[in-house]
Parts: C-alpha cells; structure tokens; sequence
C-alpha cells in the first residue's frame, strides 16, 4: 500500500486544514502497516497558477513545512517534500498531456470554478492542472489517495489517463489509484459564515483559526464567532436551519473524537455563553503544542530545506523506475 496526498503551500494551515486532513495524514502515517509507504508533499508547482513572488512563493513552502512537521508528519516515516525539488513531476506531465483529452478538462468542474467569468485569462497552468495532479499520483504507482468530495472528480480523471496510457501502448505501467474516505472527516466552515467553508484566501482573519494564532487570539475568535441566541438542543437535530451553531459544536465534536449528539446532550439547555468558552478552552489545549512546535521550527531555515531535500531525495528514486518506463513506453530516448 503506498499513499498519496499533497497540499498546496499558499498560505498558514488553519483549523479546517488540520482537522479536514492533516490530522488525518498523521493517523494514515501512524497506522501504516511494515512495508507500506505514505508520501505527503507541498504542490509548489500547482501554486504557480496564483502569481506569487519569490520570496512569498519560499517562505510559504517552509512555513507549510514546519506546519505539517508540528502537527505530526514524520519526515523518518513519510516521505515529505515539495513538488519543485523532484522535476520527474512536470516531466510525466508534459508526457500525460498526450494523453489525457480536451473533453476530460472540459468537465473539471473546479477550473470552472476557479475561473471564473474570465476562462479567456485563466493560466494555462490551471486548466492542466488536473494532468499534473495525475502525474502527482501516477509517478509513484500510488495505490490509495485521500480525497474529499472537491476531489473525486480528479482522481477519477487520474484513473482514465492511467488506463488510456497502458491500454494505448500495451504496457501495464500505471497502477489504478482507490480513493481513501477517511474513518473521521471533518468539514469546518467559517466561524463568520456557516455555509462557506473555513478559508484561507477570506480576507477576514476572524473567519478561521490559524494554527499559528496565540491563545488569546483564539479565545477571541470563537467568543466573537457568528451564532444565534437560541439555546442548544440536546439532540443535533435541532440544529437544522443554524449552520453557525452546528458549525461550532462539530468542531467541539471532532477535537474530542466524539459526535455532535454526545455534545448537544452534554451541553443541552446552556447558550453560547457557556458553550463558547469550552470550546475555547479545548482548541487552546490542542492547538497550543503544534503552535509551539512550529515557532521552533520555523526559526530555522536550513533544518527545513533539510527535511526538504532529504523527502525529495527519497520520492526521486521512488519516481525514476516509472518515468523511464514511460519514456520508453512512448518510444523516447532519455
């Protein structure tokens, strides 16, 4: 079993960020059976379709770094690195896109999303986007990739450039990825707006809690966080129609690994000036270790690129067997 996910380095983690997957990545990694293989790895190449300079473009890889490395990736037990470092990536592309069809991009729902009314000015780079996520996938002959439901679409994508590719030029070459639906998932929305997901790019920083927040700054957030005045049911249920307040009490519920049913019974009758203090306390007693871990580590650059250098050393040799075999498959010399 070899797994496979990446995230792009745009930006700090927040709440969603972790409870949504990285916390799931650190139990896949912890879980792994002897002789399976996890890679995590930052999509800085994916990242180039948002202009960035390049000191952010940088600074926002070691600081996703040291983020992943604080919540729990073991860089001796998964392989971590950042796309850039391992060029096999945009090489299998490139081969990929002679692959994959017009139509198959045509239906990415996410480029129609991500641009919007002007597709006419859209990069290049992001309507392709899907082909390099299958080279993401596909290099390392990934067995099992975590997806959410923004990502279905891709990994399917990823599965029919795989079997066009083998079937095309008689090889067996691709291993046909299974999509992961973790035991426990988790989406977070924002604490401003209970129908839109926790978000990075919203320009309000009261609508997220960032992993590197203090914990005053936490406690200040969830007090001033959106709700309504009614009291909390005993059941979750009686959330239907208060997207806010179900947001905050899943939040509760999945930091302590229980269900927003347990947590309306525990909570039942009491309004958010109780509850809000609670939750408070629980995200500054868990978040607080993982701030603390990546303040250290984010003070040191060269002990970063380390890590870096070491993952893509390691993802390198575990790419070069299937890019060769597919340059040879296609009848090219390398």
């Amino acid at each position: 079993m070899r797994v496979l996910s990446g995230i792009q380095p745009t930006g700090n983690l927040h709440l969603g960020n972790y409870l949504g997957a990285i916390r799931n990545w650190v139990r896949m990694q912890d879980e792994m059976a002897a002789g399976s293989e996890c890679f995590f790895f930052l999509a800085d190449m994916h990242s180039i379709t948002i202009q960035e300079g390049r000191e952010q473009r940088l600074s926002n890889v070691r600081d996703m770094t040291a983020a992943l490395v604080a919540c729990g990736i073991d860089p001796d037990r998964s392989v971590l690195f950042n796309q850039a470092r391992v060029p096999a990536h945009a090489e299998l592309c490139w081969l990929l896109c002679g692959t994959a069809r017009i139509g198959w991009l045509n239906r990415m729902t996410q480029f129609k999303d991500k641009a919007g009314k002007n597709r006419e000015g859209a990069s290049v780079g992001l309507y392709v986007y899907p082909v390099l996520q299958a080279a993401d996938v596909l290099l390392y002959q990934a067995t099992h990739v975590p997806v959410g439901e923004d990502q279905k679409q891709h990994l399917e994508l990823t599965r029919d450039v795989a079997i066009k590719f083998n079937t095309d030029f008689g090889v067996e070459l691709f291993t046909l990825p299974d999509p992961i639906i973790p035991k426990q998932t988790a989406r977070i929305m924002s604490l401003r707006d209970g129908s839109a997901k926790m978000s990075k790019s919203d320009p309000s920083d009261m609508s997220r809690i960032n992993l590197t927040d203090d914990n005053d700054t936490i406690a200040q957030k969830v007090r001033k966080a959106k709700t309504d005045p009614e009291p909390l049911p005993s059941e979750a249920a009686g959330l239907e129609g208060r997207p806010e307040a179900l947001n905050l009490i899943g939040i509760y519920a999945t930091l302590t690994g229980s269900t927003p049913d347990s947590v309306c019974a525990q909570f039942a009758g009491q309004g958010f000036g109780a509850f809000k203090p609670a939750l408070a306390d629980l995200l500054v007693t868990q978040l607080s270790p993982i701030r603390e871990r990546f303040i250290a580590l984010r003070g040191d650059n060269a002990a970063l690129d380390a890590i870096l250098e070491k993952g893509a050393a390691k993802a390198s040799a575990a790419a070069e067997p299937t890019l060769r075999a597919a340059y040879d498959a296609m009848g090219l010399m390398r």
